[in-house]
């Protein structure tokens, strides 16, 4: 976790207006609407333009907006308006926070250590130091880890294509072994032997056939019967 950002007091003297603009940044900092607090704190500066407490502070509301390249930007000149050894730590200290949000691991871990020369005893310092240091290792060896992952696609794609072109090969060759074989003697016979029909299917068939004949010769009959009828006159 990154340590404390702002620093809110000054041991410097400053104008009652100044004072007052500040104390309202302070306040506006501490609710979280940072965006204020810099419009404060430069108003401030305007009011006092060697006000170390006002350009301070704006850095510190750059940084809760996130605006971690330009809070570099205001830290930087401070290193050489400070002679306070504990002073001149919190700078170092919050551009070591602010290069480390930005992941320039390398730059703030150098910042940290100036930081730390000048106050060795600052805790928070100290852990952002092995932070930045641990975030950097692992930089150096994300790149090296995507290439390998890369190369490991890279191989176990080729592996699937060579097995898909085997189980291609030996398909194709298992359909011409069988259709090379010969036929057994069991799939010819199979082939020209005439469909066989249940006993059941040939009595039925029997027996339409049977039915069919008799209609037919008991039509024939009536023909005959009618054909031999004549008219006959009674005698009267």
């Amino acid at each position: 976790m990154i340590g404390m950002i702002a620093c809110l007091t000054a041991t410097a003297a400053w104008g009652q207006n100044e004072r007052k603009v500040i104390r309202q940044g302070v306040k506006a900092y501490e609710q979280g609407d940072y965006n204020e607090a810099e419009v404060l704190f430069r108003k401030a500066g305007d009011l006092e333009q060697e006000s170390y407490v006002a350009d301070f502070n704006t850095g510190a509301a750059l940084y809760g907006q996130e605006k971690f390249e330009e809070t570099v930007k205001q830290y930087v000149p401070l290193t050489d308006r400070v002679d306070d050894p504990e002073t001149l730590a919190h700078v170092w200290h919050n551009i070591g926070n602010s290069l480390l949000e930005s992941e320039q691991y390398k730059q703030s871990i150098e910042a940290y250590k100036e930081s730390l020369r000048l106050d060795p005893s600052d805790m928070d310092t100290k852990y952002n130091l092995a932070y930045a240091k641990k975030k950097l290792q692992e930089q150096e060896q994300q790149p090296q880890s995507q290439d390998q992952q890369q190369q490991d696609q890279l191989q176990d794609q080729q592996q699937q294509d060579q097995q898909d072109q085997q189980d291609q090969q030996q398909d194709q060759q298992q359909q011409q072994d069988q259709q090379d074989q010969p036929q057994q003697p069991d799939q010819q016979e199979q082939q020209t032997r005439p469909l066989e029909i249940s006993r059941e299917d040939a009595r039925r068939m029997l027996e339409a056939i049977e039915q069919q004949e008799q209609e037919v010769l008991n039509k024939v009959e009536e023909k005959k019967a009618a054909a031999s009828r004549v008219k006959t006159e009674k005698d009267w």
